[in-house]
């Protein structure tokens, strides 16, 4: 048996329908830096999975925008779409806007295949809430969907990380709340044992790994910019770096490879026989 599926990973697009994200970033440009390296690479992509937070206001018209954006992209790469929900999104809106759907609020819940790897969303979101939670319907819907194995596996798709304490400063008890996924405990409990080979999230801004009951959960950077995890004590500060993941599948195990987009000036740039010339006599 011999495959390999490569995804390219996007979170916390936050477009926006006009101007600057914060004063400061553009971040459509930056979906478009992201999209732009996939195509320049060369690589074959099987699926674009944007992991939540897709737009920062839940606005119909950012969604149209980045529903643009995003089919002119695949139709180039060949690759689906995959779309999750975050806190930043609005479920109405994204349905409408985003898929061309009806404005249903109920979670957005979803499978799709790609030959025979299985990618599984689920909706962490909270409405009106930046925490996340998943109730016993979506969990019992996730047993279902795993109770059969797909042939090639699972990825699963989530906003929020089942991995607490990424972000610094946001534990603080006067916030009244964590940000983080509520009883990750109870998610475990559903794929221990089952096909999923990773989890893919977001939400946190800032690229991290573990594992939730064996399995491997990679949390994207922030497509839009990056939170400092060692920011100084008393202190939350997002820097100007933008980043999207490269995910490999094949047999063998899985692959997330950081990519950072582009800064000016390059600390070099050469062409590959240049490289193949210089290294190769060692």
């Amino acid at each position: 048996m011999n495959y390999q599926y490569t995804l390219l990973h996007l979170t916390d697009v936050h477009v926006v329908p006009e101007g600057l994200l914060h004063g400061s970033v553009d971040s459509r440009a930056a979906l478009g830096a992201a999209l732009d390296a996939a195509l320049a690479s060369g690589r074959d992509f099987d699926a674009v999975v944007l992991s939540g937070d897709n737009t920062d206001r839940g606005d119909e018209a950012s969604y149209r925008l980045l529903a643009q954006a995003m089919d002119a992209a695949a139709a180039k790469l060949g690759a689906r779409v995959v779309y999750a929900a975050g806190n930043h999104d609005e479920r109405g809106a994204l349905r409408a806007g985003l898929l061309g759907q009806e404005p249903t609020t109920e979670p957005y819940d979803h499978v799709t295949t790609v030959g025979g790897l299985r990618i599984v969303t689920l909706d962490t979101s909270v409405p009106g809430k930046h925490h996340g939670e998943l109730d016993d319907g979506q969990l019992d819907w996730l047993a279902a969907q795993l109770a059969e194995p797909a042939e090639h596996g699972t990825v699963l798709v989530l906003h929020h990380p089942p991995l607490g304490g990424l972000i610094p400063g946001f534990e603080d008890p006067r916030l009244g709340e964590h940000i983080d996924l509520r009883e990750p405990q109870r998610l475990a409990e559903v794929v221990r044992g089952s096909d999923v080979r990773l989890i893919l999230a977001g939400h946190t801004h800032s690229a991290a790994s573990g594992q939730l009951a064996g399995v491997p959960v990679w949390v994207g950077p922030g497509n839009a910019y990056a939170a400092d995890p060692l920011a100084p004590a008393g202190v939350v500060r997002s820097v100007p770096f933008q980043a999207c993941t490269r995910v490999d599948i094949t047999p063998e195990g899985v692959r997330t490879v950081l990519v950072p987009l582009r800064q000016e000036p390059a600390v070099y740039e050469l062409p590959l026989e240049q490289l193949v010339s210089h290294l190769g006599g060692h």
